[in-house]
């Protein structure tokens, strides 16, 4: 099979989107297939082009069998509402010659991600003209998030923006997301529900394992042995709420016992800092190499998930599935009924859910588990096996790689060609 991937996000950036595309073009290249990505140099969560790369040039590149074009594209230093819109128009644009470029090479299936919805018409479009499958696969629903959460507002450009979108999701022949109730938001923009699937994001479960010994990361810190390490990881943007737990290390400050840990970096970061000035029970580190993610993740005694109430349901945070595979409890910001708050208490019965945005909360949890190590241990177990159950990455991509086969092959079928083997034959 020929797959052709198109988004903004990929490897090596550490975090989010650009995490798991990378993943699963590298699984789907070792399963046999041909895999072209059309993508951005590396800039995310730093707003910095990557050591290396060129944001004004394209460029190509083999990584793990991938064949990998990266195209221009503009980066801002301080991401908002207008500045956002043109950096993701600068890669849709720039982007286009290198897909036109691919219509000698003919993919079976043109997999698109969401964000940025931008470059979904020339996706869909490509596709149709092609003959190839297309899938919209969405992460972030960026259009709603982005009204909700006040970064373009205005109620008639909205309808307006959202009618367009709708049409535009129906034009693909799949659209996946990765949490149920993005499934259900997928088909009330009006996708037959024939099309629409779930495609959760995964965890490599074999590379994130609890740990039997101390983190390494407790010695370098110079952490107290009974320290109660509470850890944030990951990107410090607008989506994550992360003023609570600013707030909440201040109504700790008193309790030397619990130490906060915050790594990662982003838009929100330098008013994190800011927020935490003077506080001697916060400490604040970048993204940590991949290679030492478990004892990253280990560290943790209790991961901490914060999510805004107006971003509920719109994402499904993608560093949950390695906080389960580390076997560490959880402590999440969500509202009752949200999918997130479900996963957290219910169905992974991992930790505790307070709502968002309330400090007094989240400190009194955190309180209650840092003096609970039983109940942790058992939260954490109870969210490993989870991990193992149903996030397993070999599983996941597994039941992604036929769906993507059986697309491939029913948009082959006239043609007589059987997209698993490269090889002519008998149309069924």
């Amino acid at each position: 099979m020929k797959l052709l991937i198109y988004g903004i996000n990929f490897a090596p950036e550490l975090t989010g989107i650009g995490k798991y595309t990378g993943e699963m073009a590298r699984w789907l290249a070792e399963a046999g297939h041909e895999v072209r990505v059309i993508t951005a140099p590396p800039y995310y969560p730093d707003w910095t082009v990557g050591e290396g790369y060129s944001a004004r040039r394209y460029r190509r590149e083999q990584w793990h069998g991938v064949q990998v074009i990266r195209t221009p594209l503009w980066v801002p230093h301080q991401p908002g509402g207008a500045k956002r819109l043109l950096h993701l128009a600068s890669f849709a644009l720039a982007s286009l010659p290198a897909l036109a470029a691919q219509w000698r090479w003919k993919p079976d299936v043109v997999w698109v991600v969401e964000p940025p919805l931008m470059c979904a018409p020339a996706a869909a479009a490509f596709a149709a003209l092609r003959g190839a499958g297309s899938w919209l696969h969405i992460q972030d629903y960026e259009v709603d998030a982005a009204f909700d959460l006040g970064l373009i507002k205005g109620r008639t450009l909205r309808r307006w923006v959202q009618r367009a979108e709708g049409w535009l999701m129906r034009r693909f022949d799949r659209v996946s997301t990765i949490s149920g109730r993005m499934v259900d938001r997928a088909l009330d923009k009006g996708v037959a529900p024939g099309r629409v699937l779930h495609f959760p994001n995964w965890v490599d479960i074999g590379g994130i394992t609890p740990l039997d010994a101390p983190s390494d990361y407790r010695a370098e810190l110079g952490l107290a042995p009974d320290a109660v390490v509470a850890l944030y990881s990951g990107n410090m943007g607008n989506k994550q709420g992360l003023e609570v737990l600013a707030d909440a290390a201040r109504l700790l400050r008193d309790e030397p016992r619990i130490q906060l840990v915050f790594g990662g970096k982003g838009s929100g970061r330098a008013d994190l800092q800011a927020r935490c000035a003077g506080l001697d029970n916060v400490r604040f580190l970048d993204l940590q190499p991949l290679e030492r993610l478990n004892h990253w993740l280990g560290l943790a005694d209790v991961h901490l998930l914060p999510q805004r109430a107006d971003a509920a349901d719109l994402v499904m945070p993608s560093k949950l599935t390695g906080m389960l595979a580390s076997g560490r409890a959880v402590l999440a910001t969500a509202l009752p009924g949200t999918e997130l708050c479900r996963v957290v208490e219910q169905d992974a019965a991992c930790g505790l859910v307070v709502p968002p945005e309330n400090p007094a909360a989240l400190a009194e949890a955190l309180r209650a588990l840092a003096a609970d190590p039983t109940r942790r241990a058992e939260l954490g177990a109870n969210g490993r096996r989870y991990a193992e159950a149903e996030l397993s990455r070999d599983a996941v991509l597994h039941r992604f790689e036929a769906q993507l086969l059986a697309l491939a092959q029913t948009r082959s079928m006239n043609a007589g060609f059987d997209p698993s083997t490269g090889q002519k034959g008998e149309a069924s």
